[in-house]
């Protein structure tokens, strides 16, 4: 064991440390973070349209066919103006974020508000879709695209969360191209006397004509080789996604965030802030009728079910029938956080960060759960996810609600929780023993004192 840990420090934790300390990184993290309130309100007024066919009881499909569903365009603006366009607040935040960093740690006279809207300026400039003929460029045309604008789903196609990559990468070059001008001082700067609005759009003029200039220039050269910026970033990302979307490609993301955690490292934040792109991307395109496994809140619904680890049975059975007095007390104390998934009593109250003994099960429970999520959804058992619910979502309520009521993945995500205890049963009941064995030790010992 001391091996294994002296190994997932030097291969795992210095490479993924360096990584979650990466600039981009963080802001797009901080991106996926301030997008949660957005994807919950919005897939809340989706379970609304999808209430009768998850009851499937005809006086609920008739009491909505004279209610609800007659308004049913108003209220899915909600959910068009949220997942619809996420790419959108992507750019905003990425650009805020990332503008806020360098000006904390750089010292440098940026302002993150410019910073976002140059973000979202980048990435516009990248939305209608031209094509190259007869030597001259011109807006495509056709039946869903206007003047370049296509419209598809529940918004414009490039403003969905198919477009969720191309506003990251297009708001961290418009940061960059802006920190740029900062730093060779290529702004226009005002009078102190000129109020600080007027002054700010100033210093914005000159990065945003750069930031246009390159954009322009860049996607310009691919339009001429019959592709454009869009559609160039599509293709590694799809390639990643595709991978992610696999059974292989699940259990190396779980297997990662897991192994982080047992050096300490909170693997949760790294990993799965940069996979909720893809989970989000996936989400939007499963209500628009296609088939993804992994989407939305697999996680927490049937992975992480009381925490990283699936800790949830386990907090229940230390807290009741744990020999160990010091686990008996830790169990009652993380039952109620474990219930609405959040454990980080336990992995440091157990401990389980450094800890040999339970570091197989933490490891391997979620990734077993993982496994039965995967292909109880892939097989039809439980349904597809079409609703994003909040990660705290008691067991089974996330993913019943997360699958508009998909029954099978209610009992699938008790069966994940039950398969994840036991395989933490006859390692907890080894470090209980050795606990127990410690305390009785310790009490003869005061006792003979």
């Amino acid at each position: 064991m001391d091996k294994m840990f002296a190994f997932l420090e030097k291969y795992l934790m210095g490479p993924m440390g360096k990584v979650s300390t990466w600039r981009p990184v963080r802001a797009i993290v901080a991106a996926g973070m301030a997008s949660i309130p957005f994807t919950i309100v919005g897939s809340a007024f989706l379970v609304l349209s999808v209430i009768p066919q998850a009851f499937n009881i005809q006086f609920i499909i008739d009491l909505w066919a004279n209610s609800f569903d007659k308004i049913q365009a108003l209220y899915l603006l909600a959910y068009k103006c949220t997942m619809g366009i996420l790419s959108l607040y992507f750019a905003v935040v990425i650009g805020y974020e990332y503008t806020k960093i360098y000006v904390e740690e750089e010292g440098l006279n940026l302002n993150p508000l410019n910073g976002g809207l140059l973000a979202v300026f980048a990435y516009f400039l990248t939305i209608p879709e031209l094509a190259f003929s007869k030597g001259a460029i011109s807006a495509v045309t056709g039946e869903s695209t206007i003047n370049g604008w296509t419209v598809g789903g529940d918004s414009l196609t490039r403003l969905s969360t198919s477009g969720m990559f191309t506003a990251i990468l297009m708001s961290i070059l418009a940061v960059q191209l802006y920190k740029l001008c900062v730093k060779k001082n290529w702004v226009i700067k005002m009078p102190e006397a000129v109020p600080e609005g007027v002054s700010r759009s100033f210093t914005a003029l000159i990065p945003g004509f750069v930031i246009a200039f390159v954009v322009l220039f860049i996607n310009g050269i691919f339009i001429m080789f019959g592709t454009d910026i869009y559609k160039v970033i599509a293709v590694p990302f799809a390639f990643v996604t595709h991978i992610t979307n696999t059974w292989f490609g699940i259990v190396i993301i779980y297997l990662l965030v897991h192994a982080l955690w047992i050096v300490g490292i909170h693997g949760a934040t790294i990993v799965m802030g940069l996979v909720n792109p893809i989970l989000l991307a996936n989400i939007a395109q499963n209500v628009d009728g296609k088939f993804f496994a992994y989407a939305g809140e697999f996680t927490n619904s049937y992975v992480t079910i009381g925490g990283s680890g699936a800790t949830l049975l386990l907090c229940i059975y230390i807290a009741f029938r744990a020999k160990s007095e010091q686990l008996r007390m830790l169990g009652k104390a993380s039952m109620g956080p474990a219930i609405f998934n959040i454990n980080e009593p336990i992995i440091f109250g157990l401990p389980i960060v450094y800890n040999p003994i339970l570091a197989i099960p933490f490891i391997l429970a979620p990734v077993v759960s993982a496994s039965i999520g995967y292909w109880a959804v892939q097989l039809g058992i439980a349904g597809k996810a079409i609703v994003q619910t909040p990660w705290p979502t008691p067991v089974g309520l996330g993913a019943y609600v997360g699958s508009g009521g998909s029954l099978g993945a209610f009992i699938v995500a008790i069966i994940c929780a039950v398969a994840a205890f036991v395989i933490w049963y006859p390692f907890i009941r080894m470090y209980d023993n050795k606990l127990h064995k410690e305390e009785m030790e310790m009490a003869a010992e005061s006792a003979i004192s």
